[in-house]
C-alpha cells in the first residue's frame, strides 16, 4: 500500500517545498510530511488539487503523460463564450507548440464548494464573466489559459478540481487529506520473440535431416586396353 496526499493548493503558492526567493511553498502546509513528492505541478497563480505521494512508482504513473490521467478544471473567463467557440475548443486548437487534443468543455454555474480567493480577481463591470468546466487529457505548460485565450476569452481564475478519480470534494485552500492506495504494477518489458525465416522451396529446413534423392550421373564408356591388330 502507498500513501497519497490530496492538497488544495492556495493561490500564489509554489508546487514545491523550497524557494530561494522566499515565496510560499508546500512546506507551509505540509511541514511534517517529509518523503512526499508532488505527482505533477500546478502553476503559482492557479489553485486547487495537487497530489503528493511517498511512492516513486505511483508518482511516475500519475504524472507520466503516457497514462493520460484526465484533469478537470474550473476556469472563470472574461466574457461569455458562444457555442461556436466551445465547439472549436472541443475539437482542438492550434497553439504555438502544435495542435491540442480534443477536450471537454461546458459552461457551468459557479461551483457550490467555491471559496473566496485572496486577493480577489479584477473584474470589469462592463464585461461579464463565465465559469467553464474543462477536462484535458494532456498537460502542456499553462494549457488551459492559452486555450481560453485562443478562443478570445482570457482566464481570470483557474482551479483544478480533479485528477483521474481523485477530486477536491470539500477541501478548502490549504487543507489536505491522506489516503492509501494499492501501488499499480507496471508490466514487465517482454523480450521480442525470435524471428524465424520461412524455408525456401525445395530446401530442407535448418536442423532437420532430409534424405537426398539419388543423382543419376551418366556413365562414361571405359577405354579398352587391347591394341589394334597389326596389318599383315
Amino acid at each position: 500500500m502507498s500513501r497519497i496526499i490530496l492538497l488544495n493548493k492556495p493561490f500564489q503558492v509554489l508546487s514545491q517545498f523550497r524557494d530561494s526567493d522566499g515565496r510560499p511553498t508546500l512546506k507551509q502546509y505540509l511541514p511534517n510530511h517529509t518523503g512526499f513528492y508532488p505527482a505533477g505541478r500546478l502553476d503559482y497563480d492557479s489553485e486547487g488539487l495537487m497530489l503528493l505521494t511517498d511512492d516513486g512508482q505511483l508518482q511516475h504513473r500519475i504524472s507520466d503523460p503516457k497514462h493520460k490521467q484526465p484533469k478537470t478544471y474550473w476556469a472563470q473567463v472574461e466574457g461569455i463564450p458562444d457555442e461556436e467557440s466551445l465547439r472549436q475548443f472541443r475539437l482542438g486548437l492550434e497553439l504555438k507548440d502544435g495542435p491540442t487534443r480534443p477536450a471537454k468543455i461546458k459552461a457551468i454555474q459557479p461551483p457550490a464548494s467555491l471559496w473566496e480567493r485572496i486577493p480577489p480577481i479584477r473584474e470589469r463591470q462592463s464585461i461579464p464573466t463565465q465559469w467553464l468546466e474543462i477536462t484535458l487529457s494532456e498537460g502542456r505548460n499553462r494549457q488551459v489559459r492559452r486555450m481560453t485565450a485562443a478562443i478570445g476569452h482570457p482566464t481570470l481564475r483557474l482551479i483544478r478540481a480533479s485528477i483521474g478519480s481523485w477530486a477536491l470534494d470539500n477541501l478548502q485552500p490549504g487543507e489536505f487529506r491522506e489516503e492509501t492506495v494499492n501501488t499499480p504494477t507496471l508490466p514487465e518489458k517482454r523480450k521480442p520473440a525470435p524471428h524465424h525465416k520461412a524455408p525456401r522451396k525445395g530446401r530442407p529446413t535448418k536442423g532437420s535431416k532430409g534424405t537426398k534423392a539419388p543423382v543419376n550421373k551418366p556413365v562414361k564408356p571405359k577405354k579398352g586396353n587391347k591394341r589394334p591388330p597389326k596389318s599383315s
